[in-house]
């Protein structure tokens, strides 16, 4: 008996549920493409799978549909993969544990992975259906989408006869999305000097950011939301005015694409100045509350002194030298982040903007990781450039990896044209054409076949990369009915 028995339209909710009893993070998802694989060739379906794990399913167009041009649909099958600071699930091994309230799916301690997975449960559903009417389909499911468009990057679709693409990965019903903004990863590193920690003479502060909503860094960047890493990095910075603060341990977010929620550090302090150290965090933390009272009202920073251990022991036996935290903080407070600028063009729009989603503090380095986004790829290259110069002035080395193209708007577009006229007749009203701030594979797809004519559709979501991430129940059967009109349309 399954959680979502009974939900429609059922053959969607089946499989959904059946991949999300396996563990697909970025880079984790040999076993779920190994599943699409045995799935096509259980139906007798033509299937490809590469060697970045990558699938591509054929199944051809039923009777009286043979003439009618070739859809591609297309999702990823990987998921952002985050949980709540108690949950016991392993996202490397476990199955997601999925819930049904208030008319949304969701999983308990967890993202859902509706991003894209609600993609792949209609092409599953799709590929399983008998009396669906449709032309041709050629399903691709791609693979690190989440952390750099890999499987994108990567994959060979010289053999689709489609120039019309049905993108899979929007989280709004009743828009279609036109355009989207390229992107990189950016990977900061400072190497590290440590000292052992004279106990008598210090004292140990475990200081943690909680509470903040956190979020999908493209689609909720404009939301002003707080950034744990960034406020962590606030607060110690003020700790240190006028005291000598030594890091312990730093670290903050889960995925570079997701606004974190939560950061702490372990510092250390001279016992004559804890009391003034703790004095300024507090006072630094009022003046957040105070910006954030509107956007992340659940904000709040905890302060334990000489933090122990399960053991019994101090949590700190060594800790940074002052000049490398100083470098070190230095580094995380002077790189920017958020919102870079808006666009000229279209009200509202994110233009450029960066997302320190990851920070740790190794062994051996300080890592910070980014994800930058921009419409404009000049502007993307130049902020990419800045931060170069700038964790440089810090001893630190920037890698920019996995850039991605933007994905522009076409001005003549027979699929953006069927597709709202489709939506006008189910819906009676016409749907919005939008222009996103998050990264879309369609851009690059568009790269790989000449004239590719793409749009961008998909259910009701909320929270995504978020573990309060939801689906709608309703809004995934509607969505389901539309794609089955437009695909049955000549």
């Amino acid at each position: 008996m399954g959680v979502l028995d009974g939900l429609k339209p059922a053959g969607v909710f089946r499989f959904f549920e059946e991949i999300s009893r396996i563990p697909r993070g970025s880079g984790n998802e040999k076993q779920v493409s190994n599943y699409l694989k045995k799935f096509a060739e259980d139906r007798g379906l033509a299937c490809i799978q590469d060697e970045l794990n990558n699938i591509i399913i054929v199944k051809q167009a039923t009777p009286g549909y043979e003439q009618e041009a070739p859809y591609i649909l297309q999702g990823h099958m990987d998921m952002v993969t985050v949980k709540t600071p108690d949950c016991d699930i392993d996202l490397q091994k476990d199955p997601l544990r999925l819930c049904v309230k208030d008319g949304r799916v969701s999983a308990e301690g967890t993202s859902l992975g509706g991003d894209d997975g609600i993609a792949v449960a209609y092409i599953l559903a799709l590929l399983d259906a008998q009396e669906i009417s449709h032309p041709r389909l050629e399903m691709v499911v791609t693979t690190e989408e989440e952390t750099g468009l890999t499987g994108a990057h990567g994959i060979d679709l010289s053999m689709l006869h489609g120039r019309q693409l049905i993108n899979l990965d929007n989280e709004e019903e009743g828009v279609i999305i036109t355009s989207c903004a390229g992107g990189a990863r950016v990977d900061v590193e400072m190497p590290l000097q440590w000292e052992s920690i004279a106990a008598k003479e210090s004292s140990v502060l475990e200081i943690s950011v909680q509470g903040l909503q956190g979020g999908h860094s493209g689609m909720e960047i404009d939301k002003g939301r707080g950034n744990a890493n960034c406020l962590l990095g606030r607060i110690l910075m003020a700790a240190a005015k006028e005291n000598t603060v030594r890091l312990a341990a730093l670290q903050g977010g889960q995925a570079d694409n997701a606004i974190p929620r939560e950061a702490g550090a372990v510092i250390v302090v001279t016992a004559k100045e804890q009391e003034q150290a703790l004095a300024r965090i507090e006072k630094e933390t009022d003046k957040i509350k105070e910006e954030l009272k509107a956007v992340d009202p659940g904000f709040s920073v905890v302060c334990t002194e000489n933090p122990c251990s399960e053991g019994g022991q101090t949590k700190a036996d060594r800790c940074l030298t002052e000049t490398c935290t100083k470098q070190a903080l230095s580094c995380l407070t002077s790189l920017p982040n958020g919102i870079i600028a808006m666009s000229r063009d279209v009200d509202g729009l994110v233009q450029t903007s960066l997302n320190l989603g990851i920070m740790r503090l190794g062994q051996e380095t300080l890592q910070l990781s980014y994800a930058v986004r921009s419409s404009i790829d000049q502007e993307k290259e130049d902020l990419c450039k800045q931060m170069q110069e700038t964790a440089g002035k810090t001893g630190a080395a920037v890698q920019v990896r996995s850039a991605y193209p933007g994905w522009a708007y076409r001005k003549e577009s027979p699929l953006r044209d069927r597709l709202a006229a489709v939506y006008e007749r189910m819906y009676g009203c016409r749907p919005q054409l939008q222009a996103i701030h998050a990264g879309l594979e369609c851009g690059l797809l568009a790269a790989k076949i000449p004239g590719l004519d793409c749009v961008s559709i998909g259910p009701d979501m909320s929270d995504v990369h978020t573990t309060e991430e939801s689906l709608s129940i309703e809004s995934v059967g509607r969505v389901w009915e539309y794609l089955l009109a437009v695909l049955a349309e000549k």
